[in-house]
């Protein structure tokens, strides 16, 4: 068999694996337009209701800008934190480095609902639950690997040499960062603060568990509606943030990609 037809072979049966992993969420969005106060599939006739529903809604809306919010404090701490972080383990050149970086990925890595219950317990000897700074601290936690990830596959390609040759003309550290460093990374920096603000937005496991009446996200918002009634408001949503999602992380795949040519 020759290269091209089993390169054709193998790109449809990645199409394939790919429409298989993506068709369960892609039911959402015909059923967003169901007539009926359902969430049956297929669904029956033809309505924006629900579309309106979310955006005149004052508890979707509410929730909605908490998400919002928490998620671009989320994005810039995480980025900060992460990208500082890859730059340190960048510089370290013994063993514990691997340790180090293993460690500062693992929130990645433990079960959410691991996770979720120390926070719990954590935060209620400070009150933090159902508080933005609570959701805050516990969201940026989870963003920083995203950051450091795609920081690091950008400074494995980062040439130091040019660091050293701006310090030989003079420079400082500081100059030689802002001039040399920042501006080559910054794809990596710029991705890692898309994927920042996505795991932010969408996290729903430690949020069920800081969450107060005072205080809920959008996934909050969605997963009680879904357990309280059919409303059809829930896989509206769903397409918008499935949408917006899907535009983001498509995005920072391409910045990511971008850098790594570069």
């Amino acid at each position: 068999m020759t290269m091209k037809p089993f390169r054709i072979i193998l790109g449809l049966f990645c199409l394939l694996i790919a429409v298989w992993l993506v068709m369960p969420t892609l039911v959402i969005i015909p059923m967003s337009f169901n007539e009926k106060k359902s969430l049956a599939f297929p669904p029956s006739g033809f309505s924006w209701q629900w579309y309106a529903n979310f955006f005149t809604n004052p508890e979707w809306l509410t929730s909605f800008f908490n998400s919002l919010r928490v998620a671009a404090i989320v994005a810039v701490a995480a980025t900060v934190v992460g990208t500082l972080a890859s730059l340190g383990l960048s510089r370290m050149k013994h063993s514990g480095a691997g340790i180090l970086r293993a460690l500062l990925i693992t929130p990645m890595i433990v079960p959410g609902v691991v996770l979720a219950i120390g926070i719990y317990a954590v935060y209620l000897n400070y009150q933090l639950v159902g508080t933005t700074l609570g959701f805050v601290i516990a969201h940026t936690m989870l963003a920083i690997p995203f950051v450091i990830i795609a920081v690091s596959a950008s400074l494995e390609v980062f040439d130091v040499r040019l660091e050293t040759a701006a310090a030989s003309l003079g420079a400082n550290r500081l100059t030689t960062f802002r001039t040399i460093t920042l501006p080559l990374i910054a794809p990596g920096i710029l991705s890692g603060l898309l994927f920042a603000f996505v795991t932010s937005f969408d996290e729903i496991i430690v949020a069920l568990f800081i969450t107060s009446p005072y205080l809920k996200t959008l996934p909050v918002q969605i997963y009680t509606s879904i357990t309280r009634d059919a409303d059809p408001t829930v896989a509206a949503v769903g397409t918008i943030i499935f949408l917006a999602t899907s535009l983001i992380i498509t995005a920072g795949l391409i910045i990511g990609s971008n850098s790594k040519r570069s």
